[in-house]
């Protein structure tokens, strides 16, 4: 029998996510048994010096500056892409029209109008063979994917509540710099994308159901900050003397839902809460059970069956180690756990496995196209200041 040829791959971006995703690439094949071996072909960043360290300490074999002339070449198969979400549906839309298999980041982009358009050129590619993924990495996480299978088989019945939280402190200081993260013309929104997309996607995915209506409050709590430029350190000079830029997008995000099954969300995205690193959390309760996750104990699951014993009842801890559970019996004995960056190896894992079998990967461009209509919507419903009804003072 001969040898499937490699999967010859180029990731655009050097990066926080260039990173995990570069690590991703170089374990997959070394922990599970894949279908076609990933080559780490290529490296794209705007940078040359950079570009050649990442690629040198990453284990790219070159490195480029170029995405353009990487998406036309016939020795590449896949596309990583890696970059602000100013850039997304541009790079994802030539490298579907070349023909490449495409990966890209979360939020699928910046505009609901740039995601329906990488949706309906990802459902012409797969008609061709040609495979588009979107990165909700933490739908790789055991313990989420233990999640949705449990609420699959029926075990929490209608499904009520849905409630989310990604709870960040990483901006809360007011002299944090302005980053590409802080300015909407890159980022598209702030704490509301960056990480509210996540607990949209994981939400709309654990209970199959997706949000329909939302009831939203978007606030910037800091409303400038220092621009340090492109250099490092701050030349001589305190923080406070450096001159300030706006942010022009939000550092939390408050908002209810309806799902289309029923049920009542309640969803909350900050970056300002101080003391909470990642707190990653998602809870469903049902007619005859709740379920419930925190990514800050990120091997483990709560789960609540009314069905146990009266006296008994109460919520248990799983501990998602076990070979039985999603992913787990390619890596370590039981007990043994894992981390964030395992997320994106399994991420590898199910796109180079679904590329081999020619379908089946998820999230599509479709649910990710779903996600960025539930941004667009939250924005939209924190700008109509008409939908707020006052308190009535007391007399």
């Amino acid at each position: 029998m001969s040898t499937p040829a490699p999967l010859r791959v180029a990731l655009i971006g050097t990066a926080f996510m260039g990173r995990a995703h570069s690590q991703a690439w170089r374990v997959a094949p070394r922990m599970f048994e894949l279908p076609r071996e990933p080559e780490m072909a290529v490296i794209v960043g705007r940078d040359p010096e950079r570009t050649e360290a990442t690629a040198r300490q990453q284990g790219w074999r070159e490195a480029v500056t170029d995405w353009r002339d990487v998406v036309e070449r016939d020795d590449i198969d896949v596309i990583d892409i890696c970059t602000p979400g100013d850039s997304h549906a541009e790079i994802a839309l030539a490298a579907l029209a070349a023909g490449k298999h495409v990966l890209c980041e979360k939020p699928l982009a910046n505009t609901v109008a740039e995601a329906e358009l990488m949706a309906a050129a990802a459902r012409d590619a797969a008609e061709l063979g040609v495979l588009a993924m979107c990165g909700f990495s933490y739908r790789r996480t055991p313990a989420i994917a233990l999640m949705q299978r449990i609420v699959a088989e029926g075990r929490l019945g209608e499904i009520r509540h849905v409630r989310a939280q990604y709870l960040q402190d990483w901006i809360s200081d007011p002299d944090a710099p302005l980053t590409w993260r802080l300015d909407k013309e890159k980022a598209g929104s702030g704490a509301l994308g960056d990480i509210g997309a996540h607990i949209i996607d994981t939400s709309q995915w654990v209970s199959a159901s997706v949000i329909t209506a939302v009831s939203a409050q978007l606030r910037t709590f800091v409303p400038t900050r220092p621009v340090l430029g492109e250099s490092s350190g701050l030349g001589g000079r305190g923080v406070e003397d450096q001159p300030r830029g706006p942010v022009t997008v939000d550092d939390a995000a408050a908002w209810t839902a309806t799902f289309d099954n029923g049920a009542l969300g309640v969803f909350e995205a900050t970056r300002m809460a101080l003391g909470r690193l990642n707190a990653n959390r998602v809870e469903i309760n049902g007619s005859t059970g709740s379920i419930a996750f925190d990514f800050e104990r990120m091997n483990e699951l709560e789960f609540y069956d009314a069905a146990d014993e009266a006296g008994l009842q109460g919520f248990r801890r799983i501990q998602v180690t076990e070979p039985e559970h999603p992913y787990l019996d390619a890596w370590w004995p039981a007990g043994h756990g894992l981390g964030y960056e395992h997320t994106f190896v399994h991420e590898v894992v199910d796109l180079v496995r679904g590329i081999a079998a020619g379908g089946g990967t998820h999230p599509t461009f479709d649910d990710a196209a779903q996600v960025q209509r539930v941004l667009a919507a939250v924005e939209a419903s924190a700008g109509d200041e008409s939908r707020l009804t006052q308190v009535e003072a007391a007399r």
